[in-house]
């Protein structure tokens, strides 16, 4: 017999900055989409290091199963937060006004050993969202199957565009 879950998976979105927000929101939207719970706080490595630390010590026993951190230029906040946490950290890059974000993804994607950020594209918020999906998809079957039907989902988008073109051009 397979283990019910009787909580809703949770998900922790953190950002250094408000100015993160537009981005950080089509991570949001697919947490949404998955019916997935979530949080979201703004907390900077740099600004208020003490209760980053504090808020990923403390997350697991809020329930909190995977953390998406979102950060532009210097970018430690994924790092700072794994380094508290043995839960999954995924970092977000934020395209910032210098170096159009390589700084943001170099910062993310560069972690020492024995500190592991997964890390998604530049500005790639959606992807964040699925694969904090994607991960909670191992324990909550629900999610696993709505994960197929969404990749159907794409598949058939694309087999529909596929078409018209085909129509347009022949």
């Amino acid at each position: 017999m397979e283990k019910q879950n009787f909580h809703r998976p949770k998900a922790a979105v953190i950002m250094g900055s408000d100015s993160d927000l537009p981005v950080v929101k089509k991570a949001i939207e697919v947490l949404k989409k998955f019916d997935v719970d979530f949080e979201v706080n703004i907390l900077s490595a740099h600004r208020t290091p003490d209760l980053a630390a504090e808020y990923a010590r403390d997350a697991e026993a809020k329930g909190i199963e995977v953390i998406i951190a979102a950060a532009g230029k210097a970018a430690h906040l994924p790092g700072v937060i794994a380094a508290y946490t043995t839960l999954p950290v995924i970092g977000l890059p934020i395209k910032s006004s210098t170096m159009d974000g390589l700084d943001s993804l170099l910062s993310i994607v560069q972690m020492p050993s024995g500190i592991p950020v997964a890390t998604v594209a530049i500005d790639g918020a959606q992807n964040a969202g699925l694969l904090a999906v994607q991960m909670l998809s191992i324990k909550y079957e629900t999610l696993k199957d709505a994960l197929k039907r969404y990749k159907k989902e794409l598949e058939e988008e694309v087999l529909n565009k596929n078409n018209k073109i085909q129509q347009e051009v022949f």
